[in-house]
Parts: C-alpha cells; sequence; structure tokens
C-alpha cells in the first residue's frame, strides 16, 4: 500500500532528525512472515525517547503524518509502567499503533532473557541511533505457533464445551438471544472451538511449525471445503431457531474433531459425557 509505505517513511524522516528519539522498531504483521497482510494492515511503530513525557502528554506531533479522525490512548499504568501507546486512524485510511518507550524501559525489555511477544513475532530496526538494539535476540515466532495439547489439555476443553453448551441451550429456551450470543461466541467459538481447529491444524502438519494467525483468521486456507463449511455452519443470524440450528452445528463439529483428534493422540474421548450433554440439549429444546 503506497500511502502506508509513505506514512512509514515521513515518520522514519522524523525521527531520524528527532534528538528526543534514540530508536526506532516496526513490528507485527508487516515484519512477521506467517502473518497476512493487505492493505489494511496496520503500521505498527516502536519509538524510544530519552525522554517521552512530552510526547505522551502531547499530541500534535501525530499530525505531522496526516490527519488524525480518531485515536486511543493509553498511559503506562496499563502496561505495567513499560510503555505507553497512542493508536491512530488518519483520514488516507492508515492506522498507525505508536509504543512509546523511554530508553531506560526498553533497555529493560531487551536484556530479559526471551524476547517479549510483541518482539517474538517479528520485528525490524528502522533506526538505532546508540546501539540500543545490539543485543537484541531473534525472534522465534514460538508465541503464534499452534502447539501439541496433553491429554489434561485436551480433557479440559471437552469437559468445558459440552458444559458450557447446556447455558447456551437454556439462554435460547428463554429467548436471552444477548446472553445466548455472548455464550455462542465468545465462549464455545473464542475459547474452544478455535482451540480445536487449530489442533486439528496442527496435527495435519505434524505440529511443525503451524500458525493460523490470531482467533483463526487463516483456518479457511488450511481447511478441506468441505470441513470448512462445517465452520460456516456453528455462525448464525439472530432467529433463536437458527441458533439452535448452530449449537448442534457446534456440538456436531466439536464431536468430529475432537474424536479424531484423540485417536490421532491415544487420548480418550468423553463419548459419555457427550451423549448424556446432547439429550440434555434436546430435552430443553423440547421443553413447552
Amino acid at each position: 500500500m503506497k500511502i502506508r509505505e509513505e506514512k512509514l517513511k515521513q515518520i522514519i524522516q522524523w525521527a531520524e532528525n528527532n534528538p528526543d528519539i534514540r530508536a526506532v522498531l516496526l513490528t507485527s504483521s508487516l515484519v512477521n512472515p506467517y502473518a497476512p497482510v493487505d492493505d489494511l494492515s496496520d503500521l505498527d511503530v516502536e519509538l524510544v525517547f530519552e525522554s517521552r513525557k512530552d510526547y505522551e502528554s502531547g499530541n500534535s506531533w501525530l499530525q505531522l503524518f496526516g490527519d488524525p479522525i480518531s485515536m486511543i490512548e493509553e498511559d503506562d499504568t496499563v502496561f505495567e509502567g513499560r510503555h505507553a501507546m497512542k493508536m491512530v486512524l488518519y483520514r488516507d485510511h492508515v492506522k498507525v499503533d505508536f509504543k512509546l518507550y523511554q530508553v531506560s524501559e526498553f533497555m529493560e525489555e531487551v536484556q530479559k532473557g526471551a524476547l517479549p511477544e510483541d518482539w517474538d513475532v517479528g520485528y525490524k530496526v528502522l533506526i538505532d541511533k546508540d546501539g540500543l538494539t545490539k543485543d537484541l535476540k531473534p525472534p522465534t515466532y514460538q508465541s503464534i505457533m499452534i502447539h501439541k495439547p496433553d491429554e489434561k489439555e485436551f480433557q479440559q476443553l471437552m469437559n468445558d464445551f459440552w458444559w458450557d453448551t447446556t447455558y447456551v441451550a437454556k439462554c435460547l429456551k428463554r429467548g436471552d438471544i444477548f446472553y445466548a450470543k455472548f455464550m455462542s461466541e465468545n465462549i464455545l467459538r473464542a475459547e474452544y472451538l478455535v482451540s480445536l481447529v487449530e489442533w486439528h491444524i496442527g496435527n495435519d502438519h505434524n505440529w511443525d511449525n503451524m500458525t493460523t494467525n490470531k482467533h483463526g483468521r487463516l483456518f479457511k486456507k488450511y481447511l478441506p471445503e468441505d470441513l470448512w463449511s462445517r465452520v460456516e455452519a456453528t455462525f448464525s443470524g439472530s432467529s433463536i431457531e437458527e441458533n439452535w440450528t448452530a449449537l448442534f452445528a457446534f456440538a456436531d463439529l466439536i464431536q468430529e474433531l475432537g474424536t479424531a483428534l484423540a485417536q490421532k493422540l491415544n487420548f480418550t474421548y468423553p463419548s459419555k459425557l457427550e451423549s448424556d450433554i446432547r439429550t440434555y440439549l434436546l430435552e430443553v429444546k423440547s421443553m413447552p
């Protein structure tokens, strides 16, 4: 994206000529070889200041790079004193997440035994006036890779999934679509289905440095069309009946993937638990 590239050049030129800034790093998807990148991808820029106080308290410097139309600010209390953030959406559609460090804070991160996750997913040193980054370890990308579960993790996910389907069923019977959606999307999908699909994909690729990016962004890329269609069936609209259909699609998919994974990893699939919970779900659905 030419506009984004031009904005990054502006930021680099400004930082090079600004004695308050001692180093600049580019992080996140644009320097992560495993991340999908398109014209909507953000710029994630880390600025290391001799003193960040004036830049944290004032925002006039952000207008040097365009016309901000929206901004989120987070001070260092959010990040346990390590840095501050200014996330800016410019009128030209480029979003820049500025992370503001003091030199002392930055060096504390550099000297840790392992890279912080923000750097371990990829970084590029754009400016280093004082050699602050010379001891930065190379990224391992392990924080974004799919890792093989042990049986305890597998059993916990299965138990929790079947338990939480009962909340969705009760909400649907009551006509409480808000809570039903919360449980199905924030819990069943985000906490259980995403992990199980990741394990399925990881197993298919022999657990060899596989990532599907955040929240299943690359699932469609790695799943066969028929399996992807069953994942799509877990999404639903606003009608109660449609959400019942999606709930049973969740159950069918978890059963299918869970059984297959258990066989491949020599785990025990909780068949009786599934059978008992399915009976409960059907009984709740059929209640007058």
